[in-house]
């Protein structure tokens, strides 16, 4: 019998990564469920596993409905929110979405589901400084922007839930995904993509800060992909049971070195499009995240990761062309 999935924000990047990965496989039944009409995923093998609803998460009549929809249901990816700079921006509705929303699908969950397996999307952005050169498990989170901060609230409540037997968690906290195909997003990272994807399509990105030598902490799509099928199926004692977050592996870029590899495997042509510029709140929240991690532990755990910046550009750029 197919084992029953949903994904909230499954029409953002990471929802279609997963549900690709799940409905390419014939064992899962997958829902997906977002504010706009969330699609299925092009070319997948089993497109007959699954369900769309489009709906208000913040909606407990519509959450009611989307977990009656799912039964019985064996695992929950939550992927919905507002982004970094949206959050910044907007205090009130990064509560409603990316606290209350979580809290009160979580609590519903407690009633219908108890004990089933959860996978929520936290971010990096729970860090602040001052911060050492390389993040370990031992640094506390004491994050600087409303994101972070709504994000670990969440976190605390999770690994509460986790300890009592209410559900079966996992929190992950991803680096920045790079290359996200699409439009930009309302995150602060958004350029990072933008940098590589836009140049690829004749039109340009700014940089929201004038320091090549800026570094973040990315991954690819297809590594996260595949470290979120190993999460799903991740022993639930490998983590204490009031410690549920794992730092999802990545690596370390400069905004110089995506520049390099922009122009060895896209064309030094491309570097036209780039523009620099200085953007005071986006560069605050930046410098405010860490720009590498300590990733033995997610390593250790039987996650995987990419071997460098270039490999991710080249892997977005190879993807053009098919």
């Amino acid at each position: 019998m197919a084992k029953n999935i949903i994904v909230t924000g499954a029409g953002g990047l990471i929802g279609p990564l997963i549900a690709t990965r799940l409905l390419n496989e014939p064992d899962y039944n997958v829902i997906l469920t977002d504010l706009v009409d969330p699609v299925v995923p092009a070319g997948v093998k089993h497109p007959e596993h699954a369900k769309c609803m489009k709906g208000d998460i913040t909606d407990a009549s519509f959450v009611q409905s989307l977990l009656a929809a799912a039964q019985p249901l064996h695992a929950i990816f939550i992927f919905h929110g507002i982004m970094s700079a949206g959050s910044e921006a907007n205090f009130d509705l990064s509560l409603a979405v990316n606290v209350n929303s979580v809290r009160d699908l979580l609590l519903a969950l407690r009633t219908t589901n108890p004990g089933v397996r959860v996978i929520y999307s936290s971010s990096q952005a729970v860090y602040g400084q001052p911060l050492p050169a390389v993040v370990t498990d031992d640094v506390i989170p004491t994050p600087e922007g409303t994101y972070g901060a709504h994000k670990l609230l969440t976190e605390v409540f999770i690994n509460d839930m986790h300890r009592r037997g209410f559900i079966d968690a996992f929190i992950l906290r991803f680096p920045s995904v790079v290359v996200r195909p699409g439009r930009p997003t309302n995150a602060a990272s958004s350029f990072l993509s933008g940098m590589i994807r836009e140049p690829m399509n004749g039109e340009e990105c700014v940089i929201p800060l004038r320091d090549r030598g800026f570094r973040s902490f990315l991954c690819s799509p297809s590594k996260l992909q595949e470290n979120l099928f190993r999460v799903l199926h991740m022993d639930s004692d490998k983590m204490p049971k009031h410690i549920r977050h794992i730092n999802v592996p990545g690596v370390s870029v400069s905004i110089q070195e995506l520049m390099d590899a922009l122009a060895k495997h896209g064309g030094e042509d491309k570097l036209k499009f780039l523009k620099e510029e200085t953007i005071p709140e986006l560069e605050r929240i930046l410098r405010s995240w860490s720009p590498d991690f300590d990733v033995s532990t997610p390593l250790r755990l039987g996650l995987t990761k990419d071997e460098s910046g270039e490999d991710i550009v080249k892997e977005y750029i190879d993807s053009l062309k098919k």
